[in-house]
This record gives structure tokens, sequence and C-alpha cells, in this order.
């Protein structure tokens, strides 16, 4: 059987490379490490600039410049990153059901939808979307 392609959500991404993966359920961080032994664990183009924007908001802070920290975050063996690309940018206009209206979790929910993938996160709005059956989701 084929290992399925996991999609982090931002905070799941940023909480693994910070070191903060006890934040994490037994559940996702079992399926995290085995997605990536088998490279098969994806940061959506979108969660680089949701971290930028964070962080010049100042919501989150790197011990290095912004730049440096994604370059090591994206370099992590069995990682890798996901494009926005157009149909993903149309998908996400187009999503069915009920759905927030924030551009980057649509970007996520299109992202795992066209690429048949499972998004592992802890966003409450994201975990409903997945219980009516619109995504795949674990939460994390």
């Amino acid at each position: 059987m084929a290992q399925e392609l996991l999609v982090l959500d931002t905070h799941i991404w940023v909480w693994l490379l910070n070191g903060d993966a006890q934040r994490l359920s037994e559940e996702g961080l079992a399926a995290i490490e085995q997605a990536s032994q088998f490279g098969q664990l994806g940061v959506s183009a979108i969660s680089v600039w949701e971290v930028g924007m964070l962080e010049a908001k100042g919501r989150i802070r790197f011990a290095q410049l912004c730049i440096d920290w994604v370059r090591e975050a994206l370099s992590v063996p069995g990682l890798r990153l996901l494009p926005l690309t157009p149909e993903i940018a149309i998908e996400s206009s187009h999503l069915p059901g009920q759905i927030q209206g924030d551009p980057a979790d649509r970007i996520l929910a299109a992202t795992t939808r066209i690429l048949d993938a499972t998004l592992v996160t802890q966003d409450r709005q994201l975990l409903d979307y997945g219980a009516q059956s619109y995504i795949s989701v674990i939460q994390g």
C-alpha cells in the first residue's frame, strides 16, 4: 500500500520545527513520522507566506531571520514544498460546503483535495470541514 501524502497546516509545521512536537496528538505525530519516512510530507507554499506574515506581525519569533528559518524548515528530510498551482487556486474559490473565508485555510483545503492528500491540523474549522467529508483530516 502506498503511503498517502500528508499536508501540514502552518501551525503544525512551525511546532514540529520549533521543538513543540508535544503539542501534537499521538496519532498526528505517528502519521507525520511515517509519511516523512516515505517522502510523503508536504508544506503548501501558502504556509511559507503565512509564516512570513506571522513573523512580520510579531505573532511568532525565530532565533534567526525568517527566510533562514523557512529554508532550514523546508530542507528537513522527507518534507517537500507543495506549489500553489492554478488548479489549487481555482479550487480554493469553489470549495463545496461551508468553509471559512480565510484564504490560507481555503488554499490548504484545496491543496488537500487536488492532491488527494490528508491535512494534519488542530484548526477546529478545518477539522469540522473534514468531518463533513470534504477533505481528509487528521487531528494534529
